[in-house]
């Protein structure tokens, strides 16, 4: 299911002013002082002290609706001290939103693991590309291109009817109603692929499913659930253009990113492409670097773009081709260079 945005966008230089960190008050220097003098004093620390009045008490709990960082003996010296500490109270917030910001960009700038492992009968990494995969109703194992085209031979080493699945050794359906009839038990079992496929297949209409967009981000969402990184992917997107539910470009950013943080590399573009369009470009150009090591040449061509467009270095653009080159020395090997030589349908990059 491919589910990436438009690429054809303009990009807008970065505004974005800095603001100069003011001095915190001394309200939040002093903020809580009963709880810092317990291991010295040996306090208990349920006593704590009214920042208007100064009472101290184990009662002192209204605390501050805002920031919640003072505590007061009652409602009237919440409201007294509420000029004095409106200051504080909105810097300990700006600080507080610049800490969680700064967190959130470290976890989301991070190359994540491979999405897709490796594959369990040749141990090496999956391809990106969809073609370089095979996923088994069998057994539940998704399997690269190579050993999906590759011969099966038996315990004595005799090549046998390679119309069986390459690791378990049952054999392949030939109909779209087998393979439902399969899918569905890997659905009871509470397989991620198999649930996100019968999504994709209620979304498209697709192996004899009703075009049903309600029944497909059902089961996107209960894919998501296990953690099933394309199946956030293909939420965002609903989301993104409004396909099932109202369009909401905030909660397609929070799906995009949790897709991208599992290692989905369309969702990693798609934030790209709308960091590009906010005229974000260094963000943009991070996700873009982040798509293409994990085999995304579509982000590689938009590094390309933006290298015309002086959007991006030179530099920039021989970072991108490195990086490439570095995932294409991890997935190709001659079996699948064999297989992608027999047929289109076993392309893998």
């Amino acid at each position: 299911m491919v589910v990436c945005k438009n690429t054809n966008t303009s990009c807008i230089t970065d505004t974005t002013n800095n603001t100069t960190i003011d001095a915190v008050s001394d309200d939040i220097n002093n903020m809580n002082i009963s709880n810092n003098n317990i291991a010295s004093t040996g306090v208990d620390s349920s006593i704590s002290m009214c920042a208007n009045c100064g009472k101290e008490g184990t009662n002192i709990n209204n605390t501050c609706n805002k920031c919640k960082q003072v505590k007061y003996c009652n409602a009237a010296c919440k409201k007294k001290h509420r000029s004095k500490h409106k200051k504080a109270c909105e810097e300990h917030i700006r600080l507080s939103a610049e800490h969680a910001a700064e967190v959130r960009d470290e976890k989301l700038f991070k190359q994540p693991p491979p999405q897709w492992g490796d594959c369990p009968i040749c141990f090496q990494r999956i391809p990106t590309l969809n073609t370089g995969r095979r996923y088994q109703t069998c057994c539940g194992k998704i399997i690269c291109c190579g050993c999906s085209h590759a011969p099966v031979y038996d315990d004595q080493g005799n090549e046998v009817d390679n119309e069986k699945c390459p690791f378990c050794r049952i054999p392949t359906p030939y109909t779209d109603e087998e393979g439902n009839e399969r899918e569905k038990k890997r659905m009871e079992a509470n397989d991620a692929e198999a649930i996100f496929n019968v999504g994709t297949y209620c979304y498209f209409g697709a192996n004899g499913f009703p075009q049903d967009y309600t029944k497909a981000l059902e089961l996107f969402h209960r894919a998501a659930e296990l953690d099933y990184a394309t199946a956030y992917n293909s939420i965002g997107y609903a989301y993104d253009f409004g396909q099932g539910v109202e369009i909401d470009k905030k909660k397609a950013v929070h799906y995009y990113e949790l897709a991208a943080n599992g290692g989905n590399e369309i969702a990693r573009y798609n934030l790209g492409i709308n960091e590009q369009e906010a005229g974000n470009i260094d963000r943009a150009l991070k996700h873009h670097m982040i798509a293409v090591r994990d085999g995304y040449t579509i982000s590689l061509e938009q590094i390309k773009l933006m290298y015309s467009n002086g959007d991006a270095t030179k530099g920039d653009y021989t970072k991108a081709l490195q990086l490439y080159q570095t995932y294409l020395g991890e997935i190709k090997s001659p079996q699948r260079d064999k297989a992608a030589a027999y047929s289109e349908k076993y392309r893998y990059c």
